[in-house]
């Protein structure tokens, strides 16, 4: 359940409490709770900002054994993650690529590079986005200027973000701002 999520942040209303694996946050929320926390705690996926829900129950053995450590990486190359999928082109273009020197498929993907590094619209990374709107949802609906903040974000008004979000509890804020950060800065999906 765990072994997916890199790294979480819990915040106690809207302090940051703790950022870490999993099981780092977890034992330090267990802490805080066992010494009274005063407003309710909420982790996220620092990743996706889904919420992370763990069982404190039992001692920190109990919840070490609960929340089991990310596999290590396997040392060698990265998988590059090719999918392959099917490409409809007209005869004379399937002529043109079978004349490339490099192969159809590498001519294809140099093709598609140049033409996302040319295209200079502002963009937002949607699975990035989507994160910023989840933790906003959760995080900022009843600070002041959520509404006005939220559609900046979306329209990629990056003067008009900063300004709205200025007097926001400043963990929160700058959470946010790692999180905006990504949107606006990872490739197009």
């Amino acid at each position: 359940m765990y072994t997916q999520i890199r790294s979480c942040s819990a915040f106690n209303g809207t302090r940051l409490i703790a950022r870490g694996t999993p099981l780092e946050v977890a034992l330090i929320i267990k802490s805080v709770t066992d010494n009274g926390a005063a407003e309710p705690i909420l982790v996220f996926d620092d990743d996706s900002s889904q919420a992370v829900d763990f069982d404190l129950r039992g001692s920190e053995a109990d919840i070490r054994s609960r929340i089991r450590a990310l596999p290590a990486r396997k040392p060698g190359r990265p998988k590059l993650g090719v999918t392959a999928r099917e490409v409809t082109l007209l005869p004379r273009h399937w002529d043109w690529l079978a004349e490339q020197p490099r192969g159809a498929s590498a001519t294809l993907r140099q093709i598609v590079e140049q033409a996302m590094r040319s295209d200079q619209r502002p963009s937002i990374d949607r699975k990035a986005g989507e994160a910023v709107q989840r933790f906003m949802t959760a995080m900022t609906g009843n600070l002041p200027n959520h509404e006005e903040a939220t559609r900046a974000f979306w329209r990629n008004d990056q003067q008009g973000f900063a300004a709205l979000i200025d007097s926001w509890p400043r963990d929160v804020r700058d959470h946010l701002r790692g999180l905006v950060y990504t949107a606006w800065n990872n490739p197009k999906n």
